[in-house]
C-alpha cells in the first residue's frame, strides 16, 4: 500500500480517466480492435509509488463499466482484493509506465495480428513514406519511416517484459512508438490517454495500408 503521507489519487481524477478509457474501449471495438474479451488498457494515475489504473482481466471493452478497473501497483498486482484481476499481461504495461509512459493501450485488430505472424522472422515491419506517419511522437515528415519489432507471442509475460525493459533502455536505438506479439496484437503507449489512443489509429491505419498493398498488388 502506499506510505500514510502519500494521499491517494483523488475520486475525481480516477472517475475521469475511467470515463476516457471506457470511451477507448467503445471506439476500439467498433472499429473491430478490441472485440470480445481481448485488449487491455492502462493509466498511470500516480508516480510515487508508481500506480496504475487498468481494465480488469476477462471484460467485453465493447461494453465496459466502472467497476471493471483494477488501481495496480508497479509489480501489477491490485492495491485491494475488492478489484478484479489485473490482465495477465499488466507486467507488460508496469515496465512501460516504468520508462515513462503515461498510458499504455493493447489492441488485437486483423491487420496487426496477420502482419506480426508474417513479419516475425524479420523482427518487424518497417513502414515509410507515408504521410500519416507525421501522426506518430516524434516525427515531422512523410520521408521517414517507422520500425515496430515484433516479439513471438509467449505466455511468459514475466519474461518479455524484462526484454522490453532492456529494449526501452537501448542506448542507440531504444524501443519507440509500440510493439508487435506475433499473431496477437500491438502495444503503444504515450503520455496520457489521448496520445497513446493517437498512435494506436496511425498504426492501425499503417497496418491496414501495408495490408491492403498486399492485397492489390502482391508485395509489400
Amino acid at each position: 500500500m502506499p506510505p500514510e503521507d502519500t494521499p491517494p489519487p483523488a475520486t475525481g481524477q480516477i472517475d475521469f480517466l475511467i470515463r476516457e478509457l471506457i470511451e477507448c474501449g467503445r471506439d476500439f471495438h467498433h472499429r473491430g480492435w478490441s472485440l470480445g474479451t481481448s485488449s487491455n488498457y492502462s493509466v498511470v494515475i500516480d508516480r510515487e509509488p508508481l500506480t496504475l489504473l487498468m481494465t480488469g482481466s476477462g471484460f467485453d471493452k465493447g461494453c465496459l463499466q466502472p467497476d471493471q478497473f483494477v488501481i495496480a501497483d508497479e509489480h501489477a498486482q491490485a492495491l485491494d482484493e475488492a478489484f478484479p484481476r489485473p490482465s495477465a499481461e499488466a507486467l507488460l504495461h508496469t515496465v512501460l509506465a516504468k520508462h515513462g509512459a503515461g498510458a499504455v493501450l493493447h489492441t488485437h485488430s486483423v491487420a496487426a495480428t496477420v502482419l506480426s505472424e508474417h513479419f516475425l522472422k524479420d523482427g518487424g515491419l518497417r513502414i515509410a513514406g507515408y504521410e500519416m506517419l507525421k501522426g506518430l511522437s516524434g516525427i515531422t515528415t512523410h520521408e521517414s519511416e517507422a520500425w515496430i519489432e515484433i516479439y513471438p507471442n509467449t505466455q511468459d509475460i514475466a519474461a518479455l517484459a524484462m526484454v522490453i525493459d532492456m529494449r526501452l533502455q537501448a542506448p542507440a536505438s531504444p524501443l519507440y512508438h509500440g510493439f508487435l506479439m506475433a499473431g496477437h496484437g500491438l502495444y503503444t503507449w504515450g503520455e496520457n490517454i489521448a496520445a497513446a489512443r493517437r498512435q494506436i489509429e496511425v498504426l492501425e491505419f499503417l497496418f491496414e495500408v501495408v495490408t491492403q498493398k498486399r492485397l492489390l498488388f502482391g508485395a509489400f
